[in-house]
């Protein structure tokens, strides 16, 4: 095989995230974005020794497992549900698999094995989300064109581009609500010349739209991000949002203001034009605000699901002091803090950790507290010491010097939530070279059609 050569071969299985395996003669090569099952036809692009990659130019033949057309008008190319073709079962099976293969791998390497060398831990397999389709609750839309010179577009990235954006007008994984909001927004500007801005030259007017619904109330938080290049009425462009046929309320229609060169959804300055500029949203009994930029579970149904399991592997802590470290809006540790001694919440984003200090207000919790700060300082300053410890870390992981900080406190068992399983498994390695072991481990499908999995592992300290 050589570089540029182009070959036909069948997806023999896909390992996490999207790597597709197939073997043509005695070679292997790693393809990504197929589907088991698929016959496809691609192009070597990369060879290194014993170890080629491919990419893929077309599918031949469909997958057994490809039960159900297309859903929306932008597959694949979206790039974002590449298995929504699939059945549903068939996906959690795939992600079990590909998951376990993984952990497998990383614990017998520790160690951590029985009596015939096999890896010694409870896998608890994976649990399905409440709902296949309509779960996000929030979407950043970019705007952009499919092409050069095309018509303004209003959707998600082309896979494989930073420039190319597909107008989103009939996703699945958000609710219709959305789609109508993005449509009308789309609408407005085409039909009144409004221009993009320029990720190359930072020129232009229009960067993105950023929806958020609450999935227990079906109120929605309209933002429109724009650069200030451009002086716009938008008072028409809120009436019409207002007055769109949408099965849930409106709570605001905001217009945010950054000049940033990243791309990025910031603000530097936000203004209401109509409404509000927060709803709520409950979870697990609890009641939580939610602002623009508030950090929160984007399924929230399947957050509640992981979070049963996560409380459910905690067990008992009457009494105790638990650490939540990354704690976000502090949804776990309001979970925690009714049955616990005290919550310690820490996060890096000071926005986040107000957010979770008004929640907790809000929800009559008095035993547990927030602190704004990087893990890896922070736990030097903090004059307490934890009986339990919580780790839902962003999708890096654990900062590689935080992590000793962490085991040194020697506490029996910790719960580590994961949104990104090869994260995980580096950090696992160091934790169980360090006296732990895995006892249990479950995968929540936090984002069904996708190539994502959310996992929990209960670690105990080795006798």
């Amino acid at each position: 095989m050589k570089k540029g050569e182009i070959y036909e071969g069948v997806i023999d299985k896909v390992v996490f995230p999207n790597k597709g395996i197939i073997f043509v003669g005695e070679d292997t090569v790693t393809v990504k974005n197929g589907i088991p099952g698929q016959r496809i036809r691609f192009q070597i692009n990369k060879k290194r020794k014993n170890r080629m990659e491919g990419r893929l130019l077309e599918v031949l033949e469909k997958s057994p497992e490809e039960v159900r057309s297309p859903l929306c008008s932008i597959f694949p190319a979206c790039g974002g549900c590449m298995y929504q073709t699939m059945d549903y079962e068939a996906q959690l099976e795939m992600k079990a698999g590909q998951i376990r293969e993984l952990m497998d791998q990383a614990i017998a390497g520790a160690g951590q094995v029985d009596s015939e060398g096999k890896p010694d831990y409870c896998f608890e397999g994976i649990k399905a989300s409440p709902k296949e389709f309509e779960y996000r609750n929030k979407m950043e839309y970019s705007f952009g064109d499919e092409y050069k010179g095309g018509p303004l577009a209003l959707g998600l990235h082309k896979k494989g581009s930073t420039y190319d954006v597909l107008t989103a007008s009939d996703c699945k994984i958000v609710h219709e609500d959305l789609n109508r909001i993005l449509s009308c927004v789309l609408e407005y500007f085409r039909s009144r010349g409004g221009t993009y801005y320029h990720k190359l030259t930072h020129e232009g007017y229009l960067r993105h739209l950023l929806v958020r619904r609450s999935e227990a109330t079906g109120e929605i938080l309209t933002a429109l991000v724009t650069s200030s290049q451009e002086e716009w009425d938008l008072e028409l462009l809120a009436e019409q949002i207002c007055s769109l046929p949408l099965e849930g309320r409106l709570a605001g229609v905001l217009h945010m203001i950054n000049d940033s060169l990243a791309d990025v959804v910031k603000s530097n300055e936000t203004r209401v034009l109509w409404g509000q500029d927060y709803f709520y949203e409950k979870i697990l009994g609890l009641q939580f605000k939610v602002t623009p930029f508030s950090f929160f579970q984007t399924n929230s149904q399947g957050a509640e699901v992981l979070y049963e399991t996560a409380r459910e592997m905690i067990g008992d802590v009457e009494n105790a002091t638990v650490f939540d470290l990354y704690s976000g809006t502090g949804t776990i540790a309001q979970m925690l803090a009714p049955v616990a001694g005290r919550v310690i919440g820490v996060e890096i984003v000071e926005e986040a950790v107000e957010a979770a200090k008004e929640n907790a207000e809000l929800n009559g919790l008095h035993n547990c507290s927030f602190l704004a700060g990087d893990v890896l300082k922070v736990l030097d300053e903090i004059q307490e010491r934890p009986d339990f410890i919580v780790l839902d870390p962003p999708r890096e992981g654990i900062h590689p010097k935080a992590l000793p900080k962490i085991i040194e406190f020697g506490v029996e068992r910790m719960v580590y939530i994961s949104c990104k399983p090869t994260s995980l498994v580096r950090d696992l390695e160091i934790i169980l070279q360090n006296g732990y072991r895995v006892e249990r481990m479950s995968c929540v499908d936090m984002f069904p059609g996708t190539v994502h999995v959310e996992t929990a592992v209960l670690l105990v300290r080795k006798p």
